[in-house]
């Protein structure tokens, strides 16, 4: 079942990407891309994306619902069906913003959940025909060769700390008792790119705030069964039907993930 199912889903992802994503790149015209919220904007390759991913995906299982991104901004009460039997989880195109001024990283996130529980996940990055996948309890994937998360090996670990949808008390005191401790890099805007870079060595930890189901769903589990840990900060599993609780740690092993979690349970409030 989980290879049939890869094969259709990647094969639906790079057509999508094909006919939508890479065709307005670095074409977009002024009214093609509109503000959607402070800070995001959304393109007509959003909107083309999901349109296409939707279709495609309610062919491969027709039972299950289905949650994208742009159509759950214009109707909110599409969240409810997160909780489903079954349900698809569509990011049409991540890394919008990225996108949206001609420059990567940019992909496409789809996830399989079961009753609010990711079972399948998918992280597409067109640019380089870079597929990861996971299902759970069948380890992570990248190009079809097994994927084991190794972390970058410095003594000083590398944090990439997302400090976008912070409020100014919280990012000073992340800034101060934090920060010292990792060397810091610059976030990719991008999840589906912050991801593959925990796994892959490039970066050991990452902290977020926001935790959108479209945004996390895939890579969390990508994280997880690579052996990795993408949690709350109390420990506690992420779930797509609780997404909109804040505060999330991608780590590229469970030691990295408790030191980091650690600091913040002792950070000042």
């Amino acid at each position: 079942m989980s290879r049939a199912l890869d094969s259709a889903v990647a094969a639906l992802m790079r057509d999508t990407a094909e006919k939508t994503l890479l065709k307005h790149y670095q074409r977009l015209g002024s009214d093609e891309v509109s503000n959607k919220a402070a800070d995001d904007v959304v393109t007509i390759a959003d909107t083309e994306s999901e349109v296409m991913l939707a279709e495609g995906l309610a062919k491969i299982l027709p039972e299950a619902a289905i949650v994208g991104e742009e159509a759950a901004h214009a109707d909110p009460a599409i969240f409810e069906r997160l909780s489903n039997k079954l349900c698809w989880i569509i990011d049409p195109l991540d890394g919008t913003n990225n996108y949206a001024v001609g420059k990567p990283p940019f992909g496409i996130l789809i996830a399989l959940a079961e009753k609010g529980d990711t079972v399948a996940g998918w992280i597409y990055d067109p640019l380089n025909d870079r597929l990861c996948t996971a299902h759970r309890g069948q380890g992570a994937w990248v190009g079809g060769e097994r994927l084991t998360a190794q972390g970058s090996g410095r003594d000083k670990p590398i944090a990439a700390i997302s400090l976008v949808f912070v409020d100014k008390a919280k990012r000073a005191a992340l800034l101060e008792h934090i920060a010292p401790h990792y060397t810091l890099v610059d976030i990719p805007r991008c999840a589906a790119e912050q991801y593959p870079r925990i796994a892959l060595g490039q970066n050991d930890v990452s902290l977020f705030e926001k935790t959108l189901a479209w945004d996390h769903a895939a890579g969390v589990l990508f994280l997880n069964e690579s052996g990795g840990k993408a949690a709350r900060p109390d420990g506690s599993a992420y779930r797509v039907d609780r997404h909109l609780e804040p505060g999330l740690i991608g780590a590229a092993s469970p030691k990295l993930f408790d030191e980091l979690a650690e600091r913040l349970a002792r950070m000042p409030s």
